[in-house]
């Protein structure tokens, strides 16, 4: 899989673009999440694909909330969530993709990974856990994984949130003042914020050695939560839509075989009279 030039996160704007309308924007979402919600019923029904939905970005950086705004547009026997956190004994036993095959979506499956496989190029970086050249063979194993997932029907979207130092500051803070936010609090979000700079080149380098024209990073502007949604949905909508041709067709022909099947029934029941 071919390399990408190296992303510079500091010249990607974590605001929506200038003059940027938000009332216009929620419209928008607004249409995209009822187009999710019937383009999710076809690929539940025509049972074709699967879709997958990579979340990564910062502590704070909103992949929850991301979630659940594409968990409100799905039908809830479609769609589950995985998320990655430091691995087991018995994971790091195995190599670094083995728990993670297991949890990607079957046909007619969402499968939202909150954190994914990327971790184990990301975290392992800027903690040197490993050494470099066990880091650098991850990238290939990466590209590989997805390009088998993408070879056998899954449709692959991956995301990084992209949160400001600044912004990321004011929600860790917000936090500790509302009672009802405390549970997130984690002395961990302070400790890896120190490590800014080598997450940012982590990151980089990540999107960089990981992408290509059928599997490309998108880097979403995270600063304001409502850029952020209609920016995820906007591209999850318009990259299902080219396969709502063939999941019609073969709906339109499984009802064909069910009317025939229901014909035969009826033509049956009344012989025995």
């Amino acid at each position: 899989m071919p390399k990408t030039r190296l992303v510079r996160l500091d010249r990607i704007s974590t605001d929506p673009p200038a003059g940027t309308s938000r009332a216009r924007i929620e419209k928008l979402t607004r249409a995209l999440a009822r187009e999710l919600t019937e383009l999710d019923d076809l690929l539940y029904a025509a049972r074709q694909h699967g879709v997958l939905v990579v979340l990564q970005g910062r502590d704070a950086a909103g992949k929850d909330g991301t979630i659940r705004k594409l968990l409100d547009q799905c039908n809830a026997q479609g769609v589950r969530v995985e998320s990655f956190k430091v691995p087991t004994e018995q994971e790091r036993a195995h190599d670094f993709l083995w728990r993670v095959h297991p949890k990607v979506p079957a046909v007619g499956e969402i499968v939202l990974f909150n954190r994914s496989h990327y971790e184990d190029v990301l975290v392992t970086r800027v903690h040197d856990l490993f050494p470099r050249d066990v880091i650098d063979a991850r990238y290939d194993a990466i590209n590989h994984f997805e390009a088998l997932l993408a070879a056998n029907r899954t449709v692959v979207f991956k995301f990084f949130l992209h949160v400001s130092r600044k912004e990321q500051e004011k929600r860790l803070l917000e936090r500790e003042e509302e009672p009802e936010k405390a549970w997130k609090l984690a002395v961990g979000d302070w400790q890896e914020r120190e490590h800014w700079d080598d997450y940012t080149t982590a990151y980089e380098i990540a999107m960089a050695r990981c992408a290509s024209a059928e599997l490309p990073w998108h880097v979403v502007p995270a600063d304001r939560k409502w850029y952020r949604n209609y920016v995820v949905l906007k591209t999850v909508v318009e990259g299902l839509r080219p396969y709502t041709a063939g999941w019609l067709e073969s709906l339109s022909a499984l009802g064909k075989v069910r009317l025939a099947e229901l014909r035969e029934y009826r033509a049956a029941q009344r012989a025995k009279k």
